[in-house]
């Protein structure tokens, strides 16, 4: 099958290789002349500009765009519905609002251009693990493109089966699912990330707490000197706090156990505070992933051991450069 990708970051260029690897045919274009051109040695189709990559394409067309969300996602968008046709499809598999997901399918609609929306969770391991996808649009169109979502997910792997999950079927188990209709890919993803902010804070204050055991202010007989990477790393073999983030965490500790390369200064992508506000809107409390945010905020005042970890586990994971104060 033929898949465009538009975007060609840290995650972008590798979710094209895993789709080559398995088969299918993919056209890339980037800004960066340079990420296209890369990608050519792993056998994309480099093109020079969207309507070279449209024209370039059979129909009915997918092109999937990975770029920033907000303005860069809006631009792409709409530069694509000058050159696709109708029964084409726009993939956004970027971090978008589910509420601008819905505004870009009606404009889209108005040409007979279908729009699919996909949370993307995988960060820059995704080449190698696969990619957890949450897909919104009409059954139709995300039926049709099956074949791609299939090669970017992970699989099954050797994850044990839920138990009682043999006789319901679907593709939950190889790592993507349809969640409903336009928008509810990137609502879904959006919690995803709301629940992320609110473990990462967990393992954060829990270490910060084992760090200063050894503090002045406790009584002598009270104090400890403690091992974090050796904690990390017993909890990763059979602990009921086991994770990725957790595997993530004691990789950053066992590398530096003071994290000096981090300030403690945690960026948010925005995700975190669309879960708030949806909560708002739905009237559900959520105290804890609220407070994880408003920890992020805090933390471009001052910063705690904590938010080091913090920083330390966005490097991790997605590759994410702490940010300097006022940037």
């Amino acid at each position: 099958m033929q898949i465009g990708m538009v975007g060609l970051g840290k995650m972008g260029a590798n979710m094209v290789r895993r789709p080559i690897k398995q088969g299918h045919e993919c056209f890339v274009f980037d800004m960066n002349p340079q990420a296209t051109h890369d990608l050519q040695a792993d056998g994309a189709k480099a093109c020079g500009s969207l309507p070279e990559l449209v024209q370039r394409m059979s129909k009915p067309r997918a092109v999937w765009i990975m770029v920033p969300a907000g303005y860069p996602t809006e631009e792409t968008i709409l530069g694509l519905s000058d050159f696709m046709e109708p029964g084409d499809a726009v993939i956004d598999g970027g971090n978008s609002y589910f509420k601008d997901d819905i505004r870009h399918a009606t404009i889209l609609k108005t040409k007979g251009i279908h729009f699919v929306d996909c949370g993307t969770s995988g960060g820059v391991w995704g080449l190698e693990r696969g990619y957890c996808l949450m897909i919104g649009g009409d059954k139709g169109v995300v039926t049709r493109l099956d074949p791609i979502f299939k090669s970017l997910a992970p699989g099954p792997g050797v994850i044990p089966r839920t138990p009682g999950r043999d006789s319901l079927g679907g593709t939950a188990e190889d790592g993507y699912i349809h969640c409903g209709p336009v928008g509810s890919g990137h609502f879904v993803k959006m919690i995803h990330n709301g629940i992320e902010y609110g473990i990462m804070q967990a393992y954060a204050e829990g270490f910060d707490i084992l760090r200063n055991a050894n503090s002045e202010q406790l009584p002598a007989n009270m104090r400890y000197s403690l091992d974090l990477a050796d904690i990390g790393e017993v909890w990763r073999r059979g602990s009921v706090v086991g994770s990725w983030l957790l595997d993530l965490a004691t990789e950053a500790l066992t590398k530096d156990g003071n994290l000096d390369q981090f300030t403690g200064y945690v960026h948010d992508s925005g995700e975190g505070r669309w879960t708030v506000q949806a909560a708002l809107e739905e009237a559900v409390p959520a105290e804890v992933l609220s407070a994880a945010l408003y920890t992020r905020f805090r933390s471009r005042q001052n910063h705690t051991f904590g938010e080091k970890l913090l920083s330390a586990m966005r490097m991790q994971f997605g590759g994410h450069v702490e940010m300097k104060s006022g940037e």
